[in-house]
């Protein structure tokens, strides 16, 4: 265990993460060129990138491994098994922050003290409540997930959020993307079974990632939180929301029925809008409970089955996303949309937003930045069958493929049909320039990637 809060602790402290941007593969390999240790051996190449504290460093390494001469089959092989982990590190309580412009975001880890480094443990982001009011971003009580605590074996992750930085912001978007990818730099993490779980403003704010970014998390876990909150102007949430992309990952629900804030009475009618939408839900009200965690020793068994229950497909055969093309919020997994279009030539495609403007009656909140979008949006429907992708787009001139040799025969055609039309039909070939790309950014060995098709359905 550590007393002592550093700004750069064990080195294992970031800055603000990169935006996800999709840049051009020869301008990556020219700046990457330039920084390549001449002469440097395979084995060399990777320990440079195994040892990287960001994806920015990652990155940079990722030109020794191109010069080193490794074919792709190697690479794939060494990203697939990952970087080797060191027994010694910090277990119990591990205190740690990481600086953001002139902003630090204080965070803790609550480690099993037998943490072994041969195998892989299950994370859990905890998001506290009681935002408002907090003017620091001084962390609350030992750092130790307390009463919320499991019984099963993970690596707990605690960040904080304050006034100046709610949960609900871009800073605490690239926050968490940072922290995770320190995690998994230092711990053996299990990257398909990442859950995100909060309480009060922590437990809206899990809707508030589900929508803007899916691709790391598992599951879900709202507990006594509220969607619409998300919509109310005076919350201030940054950047447009879409609730279908909710869809994508499984919800876990409670809500009490004496809550003074989020009652039974105003959410179970969202819950069920939610439901005949499509969204893979467990709902669990407590109608004797009000806004507190009472009902958690009752419920943690269920609450940790349903997260053991659903562990995340890094390449889902179905996805679906919508974005305003801002690039900091343009992916879902092996999708990414680049560039909207002018022109809307299909119709709009039905989605939860249809589902939740049917609830009515006086006591449900209006939040229409949730259900009514003045910007310009796109939406990309995915469905891969074998080496086949049917796509039904709305709104959008260009979207990527991301082309994984998990799912795809790459000794076979692909095949992508968008809007009832064959818009690619060919061999891609793996390279080893995307294959290092996308692992630097990602730092995940379920999810490597050999190609990009980018596709313009309208064209």
């Amino acid at each position: 265990m550590t007393d002592a809060r550093s700004v750069n602790t064990h080195g294992r402290i970031i800055g603000a993460l990169w935006p996800v941007v999709l840049i051009a593969v020869s301008g990556w390999l020219a700046a990457a060129g330039a920084a390549a240790q001449p002469g440097v051996s395979v084995g060399a190449a990777f320990a440079r990138f195994w040892n990287a504290k960001s994806p920015r460093e990652a990155q940079n390494a990722s030109a020794d491994v191109i010069a080193s001469g490794v074919s792709f089959a190697d690479a794939f092989d060494r990203l697939r098994r990952g970087r080797p982990y060191s027994a010694n590190v910090e277990r119990g309580i591990v205190h740690l922050s990481r600086r953001s412009g002139r902003d630090i975001f204080y965070y803790d880890l609550d480690v099993p003290k037998t943490y072994n480094p041969a195998r892989t443990y299950q994370v859990r982001i905890q998001l506290h409540g009681g935002v408002n009011g907090r003017d620091t971003s001084a962390p609350r009580g030992d750092g130790s997930i307390g009463a919320l605590a499991g019984d099963v074996e993970q690596i707990y992750v605690i960040p904080y959020a304050w006034t100046g930085a709610p949960w609900w912001t871009t800073a605490q978007l690239l926050n968490l993307r940072a922290i995770l990818d320190s995690v998994k730099r230092t711990y053996n993490v299990d990257e398909n079974r990442v859950a995100l779980a909060g309480v009060s403003d922590g437990a809206t704010a899990t809707y508030y990632f589900a929508m803007r970014d899916t691709t790391p998390f598992a599951s879900f876990l709202s507990l006594n939180g509220f969607i619409m909150v998300l919509g109310n102007p005076s919350v201030r949430a940054e950047g447009d929301l879409f609730p279908n992309n909710l869809l994508n990952k499984p919800y876990f629900m409670i809500n009490g029925g004496l809550d003074p804030l989020y009652p039974v009475r105003f959410v179970e009618p969202y819950i069920e809008q939610f439901k005949q939408g499509g969204l893979e839900l467990e709902y669990w009200p407590q109608p004797t409970t009000a806004h507190n965690t009472s009902w958690w020793p009752e419920m943690k068994d269920k609450f940790e089955a349903f997260v053991q229950a659903h562990p995340r497909s890094p390449l889902p055969d179905k996805l679906t996303w919508e974005s305003t093309g801002q690039a900091l919020t343009s992916r879902a997994h092996w999708l990414v949309i680049d560039q909207l279009a002018m022109q809307r030539d299909v119709a709009p495609l039905p989605d939860l937003t249809d589902q939740i403007q049917t609830v009515g009656g006086e006591d449900q909140p209006s939040s229409p930045k949730l259900l009514i979008h003045d910007v310009s949006f796109g939406r990309v429907d995915l469905k891969r069958t074998g080496n086949t992708v049917e796509a039904t787009t709305y709104g959008v001139w260009e979207f990527t493929l991301l082309i994984s040799p998990d799912v795809f025969d790459l000794s076979k055609p692909i095949k992508v049909v968008a809007n009832r039309r064959v818009v690619f039909d060919g061999r891609v070939e793996p390279s080893l320039a995307t294959l290092m790309k996308w692992a630097a950014r990602d730092n995940d060995r379920t999810m490597l990637f050999a190609a990009e098709l980018h596709i313009k359905p309208l064209e």
